[in-house]
C-alpha cells in the first residue's frame, strides 16, 4: 500500500468540520480537513460479481494476501444474476469458492442489489467507512456512512490491510426547505439537485444533504445514490427522521456550525414538479410535462435508485385498476428478496402483475445493459434507474429517460411519457 505524504494538521486546530471531515477524522484517528490525506479504517468492503474476478486476482496474484478481516468483506452477486452466459457463470462460481475459502460473506443470486442488501443486513452504519466496487456506493450516505466507489485494486488493498487512504474531499452543502407537494418524491428532488450541480459540479467532493426529518431511509438512499451523478466522492444525508429511530447516531457524525463548504445550494421542495432526465446525460433534466406524449417501448421500475418497497407502492398506486399499454413492456425488479417478500405479503406484486408487469429476479436487472431487458436499436425506455448514457441499457441508438416510479407507472399505462395526474385526473 502506497504511503501518502505526511500532513500537518496544526493550522486547522478547532476549525468546525463538515460531515465528511468529522467521519474521516474519527475513523483515521486524527483531525482532517478538506485537501489533507487521511489513512482510515475501513468498516466494510463490498465486491460485486462483475468485478469479483479482478478482485480475487489482485488479492491472490498481486498481493498474495487474504482479507485481514473477513467479516468486513462482502461479495454480492447482483449485476448479472442469474448468470447470462457460461463465462459469467464461471466467474460467479469462482466468487462462491473464494468466499467459502476465505470466510467472507456471500450474498448469492436473488438476495438483491449490493447497496440495498448491505443496508438491510446492517453492514453500513452511521460513521462507518464503506467502500464498494460499484460507483453508486455513495448510497450508504443515506445512513450517514461515508460510502464511496473504488476499482478492484483499491478495493483489494482495503480488504488486505483493513485500511485505505484518500484525500479528504471538499463539501457541497445542499439544504432542502419547504415540503413536497402531491405526486413529487425523492427521485424528483435528486434529479433537481443533479440539474443544479451539473454532471461534474461536485467532482471528488462530498455532497452533504440537509433534509431535516424529511424522508424515509429508502428515500434517503435515492438522494445519496444519485450524488455520484454529479461526480461526488460521497453523498451524505444528515441524520434525521426515522434514521434516528433505526440507528444509534453518534454526535461526531453531524456537521458542525461554521464548517467550510465550497458551494451551498438551497432547494425549495414546495416548488418542485415531477422531473425527468432526458438522453443522454443525467443532468439534462426537464419537467415531465415538457416531455409528455413521447412514445415509449419499455418501462423499467427497479435498481439501487428506486427498487425499494415504497417505490413499488408508488407504482402500484398508479397502476391499480389499469393495464399496461399493449405497445409497451413494463419490467419490475425488486431491489432485494426482502423487498420482494414484503411486496408479496401486502399484495403489491399482485397489483403490478395484474396490470401487466413482468417480474424479475431481485438484482440490478437491465440497468447496465447485460441481461433481463436490454434495449434494441431505436427503442425508448423510461427507467427509475440512475444513468441514461448512450449504450447504458443496450444498443447505442436506444434512448433512456430517468423518472420516479409514479411517472414510470403512468407512462406504462399510456404507452407514452405521462404524469400520474393523466391517469387519475389529479396528482397521485
Amino acid at each position: 500500500m502506497t504511503t501518502p505524504p505526511a500532513t500537518n494538521h496544526e493550522p486547522h486546530a478547532n476549525k468546525p468540520q463538515t460531515m465528511a471531515e468529522r467521519i474521516l477524522s474519527k475513523r483515521g484517528n486524527g483531525t482532517f480537513y478538506a485537501g489533507m490525506l487521511a489513512v482510515v479504517e475501513v468498516d466494510q468492503v463490498m465486491v460485486v460479481d462483475s468485478i469479483a474476478q479482478s478482485f480475487i486476482e489482485r488479492m491472490e496474484r498481486d498481493l498474495e494476501s487474504v482479507p485481514k478481516y473477513p467479516e468486513r468483506v462482502s461479495i454480492v452477486i447482483d449485476h448479472v444474476a442469474p448468470a447470462s452466459t457460461v463465462s459469467v457463470a464461471q466467474a460467479q462460481k469462482e466468487a462462491r469458492e473464494y468466499a467459502a475459502k476465505t470466510g467472507v460473506r456471500l450474498f448469492d443470486v436473488g438476495r438483491g442489489i449490493c447497496h440495498q442488501v448491505l443496508i438491510e443486513e446492517g453492514l453500513a452504519k452511521p460513521g462507518w467507512i464503506v467502500l464498494g466496487s460499484d460507483s453508486h456506493s455513495t448510497t450508504y450516505g443515506a445512513v450517514a456512512a461515508f460510502g464511496s466507489g473504488m476499482g478492484a485494486t483499491d478495493i483489494a488493498l482495503s480488504a488486505a490491510s483493513g485500511k485505505t487512504w484518500l484525500r479528504v474531499p471538499e463539501s457541497v452543502k445542499v439544504t432542502l426547505t419547504g415540503e413536497l407537494t402531491a405526486g413529487v418524491g425523492a427521485k424528483d428532488v435528486a434529479l433537481e439537485m443533479i440539474a443544479r450541480l451539473g454532471a461534474d459540479g461536485a467532482t471528488y467532493q462530498s455532497v452533504e444533504i440537509h433534509a431535516g426529518d424529511r424522508f424515509t431511509r429508502g428515500e434517503r438512499m435515492t438522494l445519496a445514490n444519485l450524488c455520484v451523478e454529479a461526480g461526488a466522492k460521497a453523498g451524505l444525508v444528515v441524520p434525521g427522521g426515522e434514521i434516528l429511530t433505526m440507528y444509534d447516531v453518534p454526535e461526531w457524525v453531524y456537521p458542525q456550525d461554521g464548517a467550510t463548504y465550497v458551494r451551498e445550494l438551497e432547494i425549495d421542495l414546495s416548488s418542485l414538479r415531477p422531473r425527468m432526465s432526458a438522453p443522454s446525460e443525467v443532468d439534462n433534466v426537464h419537467d415531465v410535462a415538457e416531455l409528455r406524449g413521447l412514445n415509449v417501448d419499455q418501462v423499467f421500475i427497479g435498481t439501487c435508485t428506486n427498487g425499494r418497497l415504497e417505490d413499488l407502492h408508488a407504482a402500484a398506486e398508479v397502476l391499480r385498476g389499469h393495464r399496461v399499454d399493449p405497445t409497451t413492456r413494463l419490467l419490475v425488479i425488486p431491489a432485494s428478496s426482502e423487498v420482494m417478500e414484503a411486496a408479496m405479503a401486502d399484495g403489491t406484486l399482485l397489483t403490478l402483475i395484474q396490470a401487466g408487469a413482468v417480474l424479475g429476479t431481485p438484482g440490478c436487472g437491465p440497468c447496465m445493459g447485460r441481461h433481463q431487458g436490454v434495449l434494441a436499436p431505436g427503442e425508448v425506455c423510461v427507467s427509475t434507474s440512475n444513468r441514461n448514457f448512450i449504450g447504458r441499457m443496450g444498443d447505442k441508438d436506444a434512448k433512456i429517460y430517468l423518472a420516479s416510479p409514479a411517472v414510470a407507472a403512468a407512462t406504462a399505462i399510456k404507452g407514452r411519457i405521462a404524469l400520474p395526474e393523466d391517469i387519475h385526473g389529479m396528482p397521485a
